[in-house]
């Protein structure tokens, strides 16, 4: 993920393997025996294995995917990047380099068949980076939740918005039929993440305090926000990153935010090799005090030539489970995977 620095950094969590009590049990009695590993717990899942969901599929442009969420009504998934560079939107006279999308905040959403498949797009114009959305099933399709309003000096968003995805729409941050919800005015990169089950929206942003910036999240009856009643029920200060962590994306479920973080690995002479398994790590942060219950260094999909995590979601359908993305492919031509968690109260 492009990210600013300032804006904290992150990493995210896993292991795995079979203990050595089952490979003496194997020997013992000639017989092949596994044993699962571990629980390592993080909230409501269970960070000791991962199954993989969504194969590493292209997305409409070839940058990283930034973040996805789920259609849990009818399989879908919907992923958001910044618009590549060299692309020429219908309106625009000429094609904009990819830092000039990335300051702007342009992102295009791409709707995914649950086998990987390309079933739709979607541009969005001045919103911001996508560190994480919501989707919201509406009638016949869904409601998208991003950040909107990008500021004009660091590409990331200052507001939230709600709207139908329409396969092949441009839509600009500046459109007059669209509404930006600011429930805490003066913060800086807003981003939602829906829980549908208790109708309830969480924007994680970045506040200013007088010692500078500090990460906060703010959870919302979806209802009342959806009316502009911006009360909170939590307003969460997690423990801070580490300065070596990249932030990578959050979710919500149940009494916990759930946060990922993580780079991509360096090479074999580099401080995140592939031999290392990643830095990759996730964390359950409790809604009623802030305080961590799990952080866990996660090894899923160590074998990805290219491995960054880009977002988190949770998954009703098979579920709940919670999703971890990881962008891979090489260089310009970027593909998105998503392995899933199970819950341990299943």
């Amino acid at each position: 993920m492009e990210r600013l620095r300032e804006y904290s950094r992150r990493r995210v969590l896993w292991a795995a393997g079979a203990g050595s009590a089952g490979v003496a049990l194997a020997a013992a009695t000639g017989r092949a025996c596994t044993r699962r590993p571990a629980l390592r717990r993080a909230g409501d899942f269970d960070l000791a294995e991962a199954a993989e969901i969504l194969a590493p599929s292209p997305l409409y442009h070839r940058t990283v995917a930034q973040s996805f969420a789920f259609d849990d009504e009818r399989g879908d998934v919907y992923a958001v990047q910044v618009v590549q560079g060299g692309v020429r939107l219908p309106d625009e006279t000429r094609a904009a380099p990819s830092a000039a999308r990335s300051a702007n905040g342009d992102l295009c959403v791409t709707k995914l068949s649950s086998d990987g498949r390309r079933t739709g797009h979607m541009y969005l114009r001045g919103f911001g980076h996508g560190v994480s959305i919501g989707v919201e099933p509406h009638g016949s399709g869904v409601l998208l939740w991003t950040e909107s309003q990008a500021h004009p000096r660091t590409g990331y968003g200052r507001a939230v918005a709600r709207f139908p995805f329409r396969d092949g729409a441009l839509l600009d941050t500046t459109d007059s039929r669209l509404r930006h919800h600011r429930p805490l005015p003066g913060s800086l990169a807003n981003q939602p993440s829906l829980d549908l089950v208790r109708r309830r929206v969480l924007v994680g942003h970045w506040a200013a305090t007088g010692e500078g910036r500090e990460q906060r999240y703010a959870v919302y009856g979806l209802d009342d926000f959806v009316r502009g009643r911006y009360e909170p029920l939590h307003v969460v200060r997690p423990a801070r990153l580490d300065p070596d962590e990249t932030y990578q994306g959050c979710a919500l479920h149940g009494d916990h935010v759930y946060q990922l973080t993580g780079d991509p690995y360096t090479g074999a002479s580099g401080d995140n090799p592939p031999s290392s398994g990643g830095n990759v790590r996730v964390r359950a942060v409790r809604l009623t005090d802030g305080r961590t219950t799990g952080d866990e260094r996660i090894t899923i999909a160590a074998g990805l030539a290219y491995r960054e995590p880009e977002g988190l979601a949770v998954r009703l359908a098979d579920g709940p489970q919670l999703c971890a993305g990881f962008a891979t492919g090489p260089a310009g031509d970027r593909e998105l995977a998503i392995h899933a968690f199970a819950s341990v109260r299943r």
